[in-house]
């Protein structure tokens, strides 16, 4: 398995942005699809976006589409997630993801093996 490391939480105010990272270490990371899902108190774990890290798609859930950008630095195995005009309905706990690019691709928890400790966003009104 591939061990992850989230930072970069805050609190913010609503509009403003924040940069999660995920450092990725221990297997050929390059043979990962690495995610960002969601917890906000009370809810379940969200997906919110993915990315190929051989090939650098990406596929986002609707709600943060045009104000999120998930990335990748391959040479220091590192994913991001730009978060901009962020809403006090961002407000959540954020894991950075991890499964094997050999399984079929899924957005639900239990589709990914690998998972951080997380990183808590806040973003007041």
């Amino acid at each position: 398995q591939v061990q992850l490391v989230e930072s970069g939480g805050g609190s913010v105010q609503a509009g403003g942005s924040l940069r999660l990272s995920c450092n990725a270490s221990g297997r050929a990371i390059s043979t990962y699809f690495m995610a960002w899902f969601r917890q906000a108190p009370g809810k379940e774990r969200e997906f919110v976006a993915v990315i190929n890290w051989s090939s650098g798609g990406t596929y986002y859930v609707d709600s943060v589409k045009g104000r999120f950008t998930i990335s990748r630095d391959n040479a220091n195995n590192t994913m991001y997630l730009q978060m901009n005009n962020l809403q006090p309905e961002d407000t959540a706990v954020y894991y950075c993801a991890a499964t094997p690019l050999s399984l079929r691709l899924g957005t639900t928890e239990a589709d990914f093996g690998s998972w951080g400790q997380g990183t808590q966003v806040t973003v007041s009104s």
